[in-house]
């Protein structure tokens, strides 16, 4: 049977096409495991958590004990106490008859648990368990943030630390490490339980160890997947370019790497633009498979939009990132901050605080905007007259600039200042959006956006247009930026490029001229 990209549940190394993951899951047995660290794998949702718990099971086996536990559907645990050890002796139970143990071992950890105290003999079935097991015992628990916010789970991460506790001094025997995997780090739960209230550091889970394995994948480990696909497909493609392009969207982010690559596989090829293999793995197929992805109902984007809405703190940061061009400086221990790193939404880029990838910005872009929308009267213009700005199929970006400029000046000639500062870029993208949806992408160049400037990259059918958006301020500095958008289209191979100034003096001079430098040209349109 062929392999496939999964993008639901474990990935299975013979059933799936996978980034080898043998560094990693050998990094966390040395730097973990054998030494008996309890630790979070806490990291943002289907960034491949329980497929690393599987991997490490598979290789812990050839020398300890692994009792691997989901707490996925198991919200009957935590109605009490006396259920949640029951249940738990039962769970575990069942996955040391999985593993064919001494049957005396089985009997004296199957014996009835108290009513009265309930987690005393839970704690001491597991010390008689690992006292009594030939080999050291692992206790792998996914999913730990299910029922996260229930006491009864801070009693039992209590009941694990005390115990490891008195392991380290020798007073008691218990599981040699402990890995539990979710989204939430177990400090912030309270965070999880009460989004807007102040922020408590109070977890039992004090003792773990900080979990730094970088899970993403890099360049290397994508070519190596999509070498894997191409030895059995051959469908030519360039894998180092390809992989650059991936990461380049995804940052790494697991889920969206092997989604683009199955979008590929399973849904550009075939279609009527790219009716072979070999045809959807060029770069016009990659970014028909970006334009697939972004219209794409999936669970991480609804958990993204649900995030979203939870904090709404979170929600005004990102938009004063995204369209203002605000920088804040990255400090983890702010909660906000470390909200955002925790859901995979930010990162850390030279010391301020960034949308994690190319992918997660571009569909927050496009979720602030139809809030806007429904609004805002700039699509449905857009919309009505779509149909112009094309020529023989191809986007014709001069006079999607030159209707923009038309329109700006009718409708903003008696906004003020401020209003015009924060709010003319979004309102560009809001007329772009409709115009290329549905044919192209579009982009922000991160590394260009500041308050007084903003790079969109629009891709359309194999062209690419480049296009500044920026704030006047004098002659001087918009020479400057001529100047940087010419250096730009070098960097990009381009011959033509767009800029669009918004300009606040009284006496300004608007308009739509071209500026020629070296064979290059720039189309400068100032409101």
């Amino acid at each position: 049977m062929s392999k496939r990209f999964n993008v639901t549940g474990v990935c299975i190394p013979k059933l799936h096409y996978m980034v080898n993951m043998k560094d990693r899951i050998d990094q966390i047995i040395t730097e973990y495991v054998k030494k008996g660290d309890y630790f979070t794998i806490n990291r943002a949702r289907q960034f491949g958590k329980t497929t690393t718990l599987y991997l490490l099971e598979k290789h812990l086996k050839q020398q300890y004990l692994v009792i691997r536990l989901s707490f996925e559907a198991a919200d009957e645990l935590f109605c009490s106490h006396a259920i949640f050890a029951r249940g738990l002796i039962r769970s575990i139970r069942r996955e040391l008859k999985r593993q064919e143990i001494d049957p005396q071992l089985l009997q004296q950890w199957e014996q009835p648990i108290s009513d009265d105290f309930p987690f005393q003999d839970l704690s001491d079935r597991i010390t008689e368990l690992c006292q009594n097991s030939h080999n050291k015992i692992v206790l792998m628990i996914d999913e730990v943030d299910k029922s996260s916010d229930n006491q009864i789970f801070l009693s039992f991460l209590g009941l694990l630390r005390n115990k490891y506790l008195d392991q380290r001094q020798e007073q008691d025997i218990t599981f040699h490490s402990v890995i539990l995997a979710g989204v939430y780090d177990i400090k912030n739960l309270k965070q999880k339980l009460h989004p807007d209230a102040e922020p408590k550091y109070n977890s039992p889970w004090n003792i773990a160890a900080d979990f730094t394995v970088d899970m993403s994948f890099h360049p290397q480990d994508i070519a190596g997947m999509l070498s894997s696909y191409e030895e059995e497909h051959h469908t030519g493609m360039d894998i180092h370019t390809f992989s650059q392009w991936i990461y380049e969207y995804t940052d790494g982010y697991p889920y969206m790497v092997s989604r683009i690559c199955m979008l590929l596989d399973e849904q550009v090829a075939g279609s009527s633009d790219f009716p072979e293999k070999a045809d959807a793995w060029t770069k016009d197929g990659f970014l028909a498979a970006i334009r697939l992805f972004l219209q794409d109902p999936n669970t991480l984007f609804d958990d993204m939009f649900k995030k979203i809405e939870e904090y709404p703190l979170l929600k005004e940061r990102l938009k004063d990132i995204l369209f203002c061009g605000m920088h804040y400086a990255f400090e983890i221990t702010s909660p906000i901050i470390s909200i955002g790193v925790m859901f995979g939404f930010l990162k850390n880029v030279n010391n301020s605080v960034a949308i994690a990838n190319r992918i997660f910005e571009t569909k927050m872009y496009n979720m602030f905007l139809s809030e806007e929308e429904l609004t805002n009267g700039i699509q449905p213009l857009a919309q009505d007259g779509r149909s112009q700005f094309f020529v023989h199929g191809m986007l014709q970006m001069n006079l999607v600039m030159e209707k923009f400029y038309e329109y700006y000046e009718e409708i903003c000639q008696n906004s003020n200042e401020k209003f015009l500062e924060h709010e003319g870029r979004r309102m560009f993208l809001l007329y772009l959006r409709p115009i290329i949806n549905g044919a192209g992408n579009y982009y922000i160049e991160a590394q260009t956006r500041d308050h007084t400037r903003t790079d969109v990259i629009v891709d359309y059918r194999g062209r690419r247009f480049i296009i500044e958006m920026k704030l006047w301020h004098g002659n001087a500095y918009n020479r400057r930026g001529e100047q940087q958008l010419f250096e730009y289209l070098d960097y990009y191979k381009e011959d033509t490029g767009y800029l669009l100034s918004f300009h606040f003096n009284k006496n300004k001079k608007t308009g739509i001229h071209e500026i020629q430098l070296n064979g290059k040209r720039i189309v400068e349109v100032v409101v």
